[in-house]
């Protein structure tokens, strides 16, 4: 007889009571998306600090609308609700602020752990979690939204795309959720006063980003692809390329990681 499928516990609601204020947890069996939940409620009036985390989510959204869907009870895919007190011209740092609270959080059990700019979190090349953040309108004035799944238990036929991976594929075991999702908000609270300090997040974030110093294709929004060497990261947050005889500044792009030939 075939040995039967390792057991996937549920996520601990009262242990996951203990994240720092002022994050409150709410776990929900299945939704389409944490995100649009998070929003819905910050519309309505929720103050930050709330956490929407989910057991299965089914119609999740990553960059440019891309379908991010997980078996049930194997990922961490949460939303968390922040209401930024800092300048309009650091929002723009908010994902890689949440890519350096995860890889910060995930570096002692993986430590080859990266950053792909600007919303990736990569084992080697292969992507172990993907953030969405997004700006949205509400009655107290602007909140962002900032959604991140994480690779945990998936065995390799689960994950969604050969270039994926997960915690289990790349060490062999079974991690609990609930205590690394108290980690991964704990690392997002502990370093969210960076995003008023970009003078201080940009080295950091430069330190563990492999995209910086790496040949790479940018497809940019319009549909035009521009292959340069990432040179660096402005004040903004933009990666700045090299482009023909000069430099080439990206707010806004889809990053691949071009492949040493030979």
């Amino acid at each position: 007889m075939p040995d039967a499928p390792a057991p996937r516990p549920a996520l601990d609601p009262i242990r996951l009571a203990d994240v720092p204020a002022p994050l409150r947890v709410e776990v929900v069996e299945a939704t389409g998306s944490t995100n649009a939940l998070v929003a819905e409620r910050a519309r309505a009036g929720e103050p930050a600090g709330l956490v929407v985390v989910t057991e299965h989510q089914t119609a999740g959204r990553g960059r440019l609308d891309r379908v991010w869907e997980t078996p049930a009870r194997v990922a961490l895919t949460f939303s968390v609700l922040l209401r930024p007190d800092a300048p309009p011209q650091a929002w723009p740092w908010l994902p890689l602020l949440t890519g350096y609270a995860v890889q910060s959080a995930l570096a002692d059990r993986v430590p080859e752990v990266s950053l792909k700019w600007p919303n990736d979190v990569l084992v080697e090349d292969r992507k172990i979690a993907g953030i969405l953040v997004e700006r949205i309108e509400t009655p107290a004035g602007p909140a962002a939204v900032v959604g991140v799944g994480i690779n945990v238990n998936q065995e390799p036929e689960e994950l969604p795309i050969a270039a994926a991976t997960s915690l289990r594929v790349e060490l062999g075991e079974t991690f609990d959720r609930t205590d690394l999702l108290i980690q991964v908000l704990g690392s997002l609270h502990a370093l969210e006063p960076l995003l008023a300090q970009p003078s201080a997040l940009r080295p950091a974030y430069a330190d563990v980003c492999s995209t910086l110093g790496r040949q790479v294709d940018v497809h940019l929004p319009g549909g035009e692809v521009v292959r340069g060497e990432a040179l660096d990261l402005d004040a903004s947050g933009a990666l700045v390329l090299s482009a023909g005889q000069g430099t080439l500044t990206v707010s806004a792009g889809d990053i691949v990681h071009v492949r040493p030939t030979g």
